[in-house]
């Protein structure tokens, strides 16, 4: 299986609904479902590979879901940006497990969370009245902490939203590894293999910015914008020194009330997760192994098979 398929989910909100899209892999039937959840401005098909590492250590028996976040891929947009916050994604990842459950039963519920995507795996895995068909077995959060650096959250609050359009996908890959230096080596062909899935030509953006290009992804030359809402920056920069303080003891709460077992990947410069966070998150709560990448700041993008290795070999030993 060399592409995933394509699918959406109709989630709730105050402003009458939005629909979230997610990408498939591996086995639609098997009772094992592994969610994997990207950071703030990225989309589904960043899992690609370690997706189909997953289905290939499982011999095919196993569900792989990767969702474009709303605001992001293929997913809506949202009418209101105030509402590109942790709690409404938690939610629509409520809706999609329900939904994937309702298809097939699910036995076995794994998660795998990126930045952004880890602090939504806290909610999943930390609260405990959430209507989940079966709790997080295993999770793991790459290079994110309940306490996030403020530095870190300057930084990207600085391009989010910022980036206009592109003459060509070259263009706009070279763009992105201009601000992703910290995502540590890549090869041309595996930053190009990531980045396609970032753009969208400009003229297949629908009004409400979902793409309508196909599901085989961007093609061909023309004008391209990334793929997510320049809207989805506006909360992170309204975060002030008190919001994040509080938003930091939420999420410890949270992160003390994980029973999964817990696997943390850490890039080595990473400046959005502290040595000190992540010495923390190894002694309380779920006790996370820690496991460090040296050569990568933030944020660790499981495409080299080193990293693969570590998060597959967590998931089936």
């Amino acid at each position: 299986m060399t592409e995933p398929t394509l699918h959406d989910v109709a989630c709730n909100d105050a402003q009458g609904g939005h629909r979230m899209a997610y990408w498939q892999w591996g086995d639609a039937h098997s009772a094992h479902v592994v969610v994997c959840v990207h950071g703030l401005t990225r989309q589904g098909r960043d899992f690609d590979v370690l997706a189909q590492a997953i289905v290939a250590r499982a011999g095919g028996d196993v569900r792989v879901v990767c969702p474009d976040v709303v605001g992001r891929g293929r997913s809506d947009w949202l009418r209101d940006p105030a509402f590109y916050q942790v709690p409404v994604y938690a939610v629509d990842m409520v809706a999609l497990i329900a939904q994937l459950h309702g298809e097939h039963p699910i036995d076995t519920l794994d998660y795998v969370g990126t930045s952004m995507g880890g602090l939504i795996g806290f909610v999943l895995a930390g609260h405990k009245e959430l209507p989940l068909p079966r709790p997080i077995r295993r999770f793991v959060a790459n290079d994110v902490g309940p306490t996030v650096e403020p530095a870190a959250i300057q930084r990207i609050g600085a391009y989010v939203g910022k980036s206009g359009q592109f003459p060509s996908v070259q263009a706009a890959a070279d763009a992105m590894w201009a601000l992703s230096t910290t995502f540590g080596p890549h090869t041309p062909e595996q930053w190009r293999a990531l980045s396609q899935h970032m753009v969208v030509p400009a003229s297949e953006r629908s009004a409400d910015g979902a793409a309508k290009t196909s599901s085989a992804g961007p093609v061909g030359e023309g004008a391209w914008v990334l793929h997510y809402d320049p809207a989805i920056g506006v909360p992170l920069r309204a975060i002030t020194p008190e919001i994040a303080a509080q938003g930091g003891a939420v999420m410890w709460s949270l992160y003390d009330a994980i029973e999964a077992r817990t696997l943390l990947t850490r890039g080595a410069a990473s400046d959005l997760l502290s040595p000190e966070t992540a010495a923390a998150m190894t002694q309380r709560g779920p006790r996370a192994t820690l496991v460090e990448f040296e050569g990568v700041g933030h944020a660790p993008t499981f495409v080299d098979p080193a990293q693969v290795a570590v998060v597959t070999n967590f998931l089936f030993d």
